[in-house]
């Protein structure tokens, strides 16, 4: 192949919906760094509303973290309307979103704001799912996102963004994100496994 083929294959590939999951990818330590910072100050509206109310740091973070969320939807709606699907986007969007929840969750750790356990089983759930999913791909088996994966997601990003904040219900949330894990994971398994069987 000569290198202009491969040049052109390469653009192709990094379509407009793949950068849009990397710079997702590079927003992720962004809500690490402003969450790390110790921009302490009180944002002096919300420290009147509540008691312990996020920092300008928090607000950072936040607004990085919940941008970053949004684009994840973005880029898979223009991916299919467009029909600019590629090898490289199923790769890289569901890297992008692993990268951006495990990085607020270790930060959220480190401020003690989520317990390190809860972390630990959503890391494994994904690791699990994302071995499984590697596995059935060597057999020529797709494993489709289900729709408890999606709503886990959903939930994941929602506590995630309250705790992030210091807004009331980001652990309520956290709990429900967790159960639909471990649940949606399970799934995975089962469906997996009995397609796995099935081939």
């Amino acid at each position: 192949m000569s290198a202009k083929r491969v040049k052109m294959k390469a653009m192709k590939a990094l379509n407009l919906p793949n950068t849009i999951s990397l710079i997702r990818v590079f927003l992720a330590p962004l809500v690490l760094l402003f969450l790390s910072l110790g921009i302490s100050s009180p944002v002096p509206f919300l420290s009147d509303l509540l008691e312990d109310g996020p920092t300008w740091g928090d607000l950072l973070a936040g607004g990085v973290f919940i941008t970053a969320a949004i684009t994840d939807s973005l880029d898979g709606y223009i991916a299919r309307k467009h029909k600019l699907v590629t090898t490289l986007g199923k790769f890289i969007d569901p890297l992008a979103d692993k990268v951006l929840v495990i990085a607020a969750m270790v930060a959220l750790v480190e401020l003690q704001r989520i317990p390190a356990w809860i972390v630990v089983v959503i890391i494994t759930r994904e690791f699990v799912v994302t071995g499984l999913r590697l596995v059935a791909a060597a057999e020529s088996v797709v494993i489709s996102a289900s729709r408890g994966g999606k709503l886990k997601t959903v939930f994941q990003v929602a506590a995630l963004s309250l705790l992030i904040l210091k807004l009331p219900g980001g652990m309520t949330l956290m709990w429900a994100a967790m159960f639909l894990t471990v649940w949606s994971g399970m799934e995975y398994l089962i469906d997996g496994a009995r397609m796995l069987m099935e081939e």
